[in-house]
């Protein structure tokens, strides 16, 4: 054995566009409900500099774009002033310790209910199918949501213009890009999918159509604020929220050729494995076929621990790697993998806990451990 340790493909440099990361694991978007009245807190500045490391990138919780944007408790939002001022110091704790951070911007569409919407008026859609009542992943309440309203033609234009507004924002609270939630049976999904779209405009019916609204998004922010700040992210193979598609393959690969066209930094893509929330399962499908069609930055999500996502880049699959849960409860996820040292096991219970402490910046440092 010679002196030099085996490379981790994991912990190799790369370069995301005009970004140089020194590493390939990703702090995925998780929502935690800890932004009160939907502004975010001082206690995220903790939460978001404890998992920052020098050329690492990492991705915002999902944050709303506008008043109708909102379909769970004290989730940030990025379109007010205030919202915009609470975020500066967040954004500052990652650039002090050499971050790259990224703001998902999302809109939930009919995942919500009257409460969340301004006036108490219904949830807008891409149709106006309602959602199931769904036991909520804390196990406790049952979620009700409100049967939504389809988006008029002349009206989608103005929701374009809340994800261009939010992006602008973003980079002037500091982040030094945005990625749009186009995943997991939100509004932009609800738009792709053809379970959900049943429109006759041109926002429906074939594949170009029910991608239209997705890609306007893509061109309004890549124009807004420069394409080399921009990432997508995409689960076509995702049945989250009554949100399938029956060609998702198809749907995934017109997405990634067609980002092409814009030229923005990444695409983020959910295995198909997770067809559910928290749920891995053997299939068949693969996304080798978007990782080929996209040509830029290629990220991968979906329940990756350390020996697939070596596998991952070292085989070529994807750029970089995003971890959620393992994340979540490892702030020093970067050190453990280097180390192979054991990781803390993530407790379910308190993914969406208010506490501004527990289940959120307590999770111990390996030092602490030692």
């Amino acid at each position: 054995m010679g002196a030099e340790a085996p490379t981790i493909p994991l912990l190799t440099p790369y370069k995301m566009g005009k970004f140089d990361l020194s590493h390939r694991i990703v702090l995925a978007p998780l929502t935690r409900q800890r932004s009160y009245g939907n502004v975010p807190q001082p206690h995220a500045i903790l939460y978001y500099s404890q998992r920052t490391s020098k050329g690492g990138l990492l991705i915002s919780e999902a944050t709303g774009v506008s008043d109708t944007a909102q379909g769970y408790p004290e989730t940030p939002g990025i379109w007010t002033k205030e919202q915009v001022e609470a975020w500066k110091p967040i954004v500052d704790a990652v650039h002090a310790k050499g971050g790259i951070f990224f703001c998902q911007i999302w809109h939930v569409g009919r995942v919500s209910n009257r409460d969340f919407q301004p006036n108490g008026q219904a949830p807008i859609s891409s149709a106006d199918k309602p959602l199931t009542p769904q036991l909520p992943s804390n196990g406790t309440d049952v979620a009700q949501f409100t049967p939504p309203r389809r988006l008029s033609t002349e009206e989608i234009p103005q929701v374009v213009n809340d994800f261009r507004l939010a992006a602008r924002n973003a980079i002037e609270a500091g982040f030094d890009g945005v990625e749009i939630h186009g995943a997991h049976g939100y509004l932009i999904d609800q738009f792709m999918k053809d379970q959900v779209n049943d429109r006759t405009d041109q926002y429906g019916g074939s594949l170009e159509n029910r991608c239209r609204f997705a890609l306007e998004i893509v061109e309004a922010v890549a124009n807004e604020i420069g394409a080399d700040k921009v990432g997508i992210r995409l689960s076509p193979f995702a049945d989250y929220m009554e949100s399938g598609d029956s060609n998702p393959e198809a749907l995934g690969i017109y997405m990634a050729d067609s980002l092409n066209k814009y030229g923005i930094v990444y695409c983020h893509m959910v295995e198909p494995r997770m067809k559910t929330l928290g749920e891995k399962c053997e299939c068949p499908q693969s996304l080798l076929p978007m990782r080929k069609a996209f040509r830029g930055t290629f990220l991968v999500a979906g329940g990756y621990d350390r020996e697939e996502g070596n596998n991952a880049i070292s085989e070529n699959r994807a750029d970089l790697v995003a971890y959620g849960r393992l994340f979540l409860a490892n702030p020093d996820l970067l050190k453990r993998f280097e180390l192979n040292a054991p990781l803390n096991k993530y407790n379910r219970d308190t993914f969406y806990a208010l506490d501004p402490v527990v289940g959120y910046t307590d999770y111990p440092f390996l030092e602490d451990t030692a």
